[in-house]
């Protein structure tokens, strides 16, 4: 449906896009995900026709689209402002795209514009709203007023730019739950724009991770969390505890890599494996460590640490144990079997589950 190919743009001397080249399939909610001022949003305002890039091609259903309007372009763009219009009615508010002739290519008599309105509004379960004005809407409805107002002109692909930011913690979860239904329902492709780790892995079928204008990996929420390409990525998605340390072996499909503070340790050898002597380190995600209440299994990697912090997060705690100068391991256990404070503890994980990072 998407489609960007060696994209750039500046903003004076700042390159904020920098050679973003990425697909969106019909039909996926896809995410383009990373922290504030990494280019997400100025890409999605690329896509958009807010900005025109200064390399490169925007292509949408396989036709360049880089000269063309927004209003050209059969996109959506919900804000995370919303940006309805006070004035007017709910009801009102989702139909304005439709009685604009230039916001859509299609012209509709007023018959099948109610129609329309009322079957997005019940779609989007406000059917009771249509006569309501903006200012006595919650922020719930009003995102969900939004999305009507967008989907209603049935694009080729909706663009959300943090539409859930504005919103509380509690909402935002229940909203979360919302897009994806909506978006099954409709069969609209998504792309979505965050910052926040969870909604993108929540929500989508493929995300992209953006840092510093640059694409740094592509995959499923599922693949870039257990598997991801860079050290970013490794650190942006999830929590994650890695050793930092010196390639000292290559050997039988395994790297063997020498910390700083003296551990020897072991994970699979990734394609192409890395050089002997080169910097390199050893990922593992908290989950997957555990503390040695008994013993570990044959051949499971030791290290023995210090606790320094124990966090209560409801049926688990997530424990700090420090186990080099400058290296502290994240692990999460049970509230129940959590140990204390300052207590001397032994933590143990399984080679394979381990993930090392080049560079």
């Amino acid at each position: 449906v998407v489609e960007l190919r060696q994209v750039v743009k500046h903003f004076g001397e700042r390159k904020a896009v920098d050679r973003v080249s990425l697909a969106v399939p019909r039909g996926q909610f896809y995410s383009l995900l990373g922290p504030s001022g990494c280019g997400k949003t100025t890409t999605l305002r690329l896509i958009a026709g807010f900005e025109e890039p200064d390399e490169g091609e925007v292509l949408i259903h396989g036709r360049r689209v880089n000269e063309l309007p927004p209003f050209r372009r059969n996109v959506s763009t919900v804000f995370q402002s919303y940006a309805l219009f006070p004035h007017l009615t709910v009801a009102e508010n989702v139909a304005f795209g439709l009685r604009r002739g230039k916001l859509s290519a299609r012209r509709f008599d007023e018959g099948e514009i109610r129609r329309r309105v009322e079957r997005m509004l019940e779609l989007v379960q406000l059917p009771g709203a249509a006569t309501r004005r903006p200012d006595l809407l919650s922020g719930g409805e009003k995102q969900r007023v939004a999305l009507a107002r967008s989907m209603v002109l049935e694009p080729d692909v909706l663009l959300l730019d943090e539409p859930l930011a504005a919103l509380d913690q509690k909402l935002r979860q229940e909203m979360r739950l919302e897009l994806k239904r909506l978006q099954r329902a409709v069969g609209i492709s998504f792309l979505f724009v965050t910052h926040d780790q969870e909604e993108a892995l929540t929500l989508s079928d493929q995300v992209a991770v953006m840092n510093q204008g640059r694409l740094e990996q592509i995959g499923t929420p599922e693949g870039i969390y257990s598997r991801p390409q860079t050290r970013f990525v490794a650190r942006f998605i999830g929590s994650s505890n890695v050793f930092d340390g010196e390639v000292r072996r290559v050997e039988g499909g395994r790297v063997e890599i020498a910390t700083a503070g003296g551990h020897c340790l072991v994970a699979p050898s990734p394609t192409p494996a890395p050089a002997c002597g080169s910097a390199a380190g050893i990922l593992v995600r908290p989950e997957l460590v555990r503390i040695a209440n008994e013993p570990a299994p044959a051949g499971a990697q030791r290290v023995a640490g210090k606790v320094i912090q124990s966090v209560f997060l409801g049926p688990h705690r997530q424990v700090i144990v420090q186990v080099e100068p400058r290296v502290e391991i994240k692990v999460l256990c049970p509230a129940s079997t959590a140990p204390q404070q300052d207590s001397a503890v032994e933590l143990w994980w399984n080679p394979e589950d381990a993930l090392v990072l080049c560079g």
